[in-house]
C-alpha cells in the first residue's frame, strides 16, 4: 500500500468525515508492507499486511472471494499490459496528471496496466482476491467493507463491478469529484438511474457498460 493513499483513506466503520491514521511497522521505500491504520474517533484498528489493507468495520471475519480472481500476467512487473485495459482508462476519461483512481471488483484485475497508462496517477484495487496478489509499488491493494473508504469527492475516477449492489453505486458516486467518471461493468438494469439520482449524468450506456460523470 502506497504511503500517499493515506491522504484518501476514511474510516470503514465512521463514515468518510472520519480520516485514519497511519502506523507502519514495516516499509520499504514509500510502501507500507505491515502495519495498521487507526481512527483516533472509534479507536478501532484496521491490519495492513504484507501491503494489503483490510479496510473492513467489523464483524470482519474470514476474506470470502471477490470478483478479480488470481493475479494475471499483468500483475507482475516485466510482462504485458492487458489490452483491455486501454479501454478502460478511455472510459474513465483520465489522460495524465495526478489522482487517485479505483477499481472495484472485478475491474481491479486490470490494475497493473492502467497504473501504467497513467503513471502519474495512484490506482487503488479494491477486491478480496488482492491478498494474493505481489506486492507493486503502482497498485495499492485493498479490502473493503460496507462502503468505500475515502473521502467525499476525493477520487478521480472509479470503475465498479455491478454485481456488487446498489449500495456500492451510491458510493462511487459519492467518492468521486467534480468532472471524474464513474464507469460500471456488468452493470445491472436501473444502474443508470442510480448514478442519475446521485448527481451524475449518464454519457453511455451499452450492454452491461454503464458510464456517467459527475458535473
Amino acid at each position: 500500500m502506497h504511503l500517499l493513499l493515506t491522504d484518501r483513506l476514511s474510516c470503514p466503520r465512521c463514515g468518510p468525515t472520519f480520516g485514519l491514521i497511519l502506523r507502519a511497522d514495516r516499509q520499504r521505500d514509500r510502501l507500507v508492507l505491515d502495519g495498521a491504520l487507526g481512527c483516533p474517533n472509534c479507536r478501532d484498528s484496521f491490519a495492513v499486511v504484507d501491503g494489503f489493507a483490510d479496510l473492513r468495520a467489523p464483524p470482519r471475519g474470514e476474506l470470502g472471494p471477490g470478483y478479480a480472481g488470481p493475479a494475471p500476467p499483468d500483475a507482475v512487473p516485466g510482462t504485458a499490459p492487458d489490452e483491455s485495459a486501454e479501454r478502460l482508462v478511455a472510459l474513465l476519461g483520465v489522460v495524465g496528471g495526478p489522482g487517485t483512481i479505483a477499481l472495484v471488483g472485478e475491474p481491479a484485475r486490470l490494475a497493473r496496466s492502467v497504473a501504467d497508462a497513467l503513471p502519474e496517477a495512484r490506482v487503488v484495487a479494491v477486491d478480496p482476491d488482492l491478498r494474493s496478489w505481489p506486492e507493486t509499488p503502482e497498485v495499492s491493494r485493498v479490502a473493503a467493507a460496507p462502503g468505500l473508504p475515502f473521502f467525499t469527492a476525493s477520487l478521480r475516477g472509479v470503475a465498479l463491478d455491478g454485481r456488487l449492489g446498489k449500495a456500492l453505486l451510491v458510493e462511487a458516486a459519492r467518492v468521486v469529484h467534480a468532472r471524474a467518471r464513474v464507469v460500471v461493468v456488468r452493470a445491472a438494469a436501473g444502474t443508470a438511474d442510480v448514478l442519475e439520482e446521485r448527481g451524475l449524468k449518464v454519457l453511455a450506456q451499452e450492454a452491461e457498460t454503464v458510464v456517467a460523470a459527475r458535473g
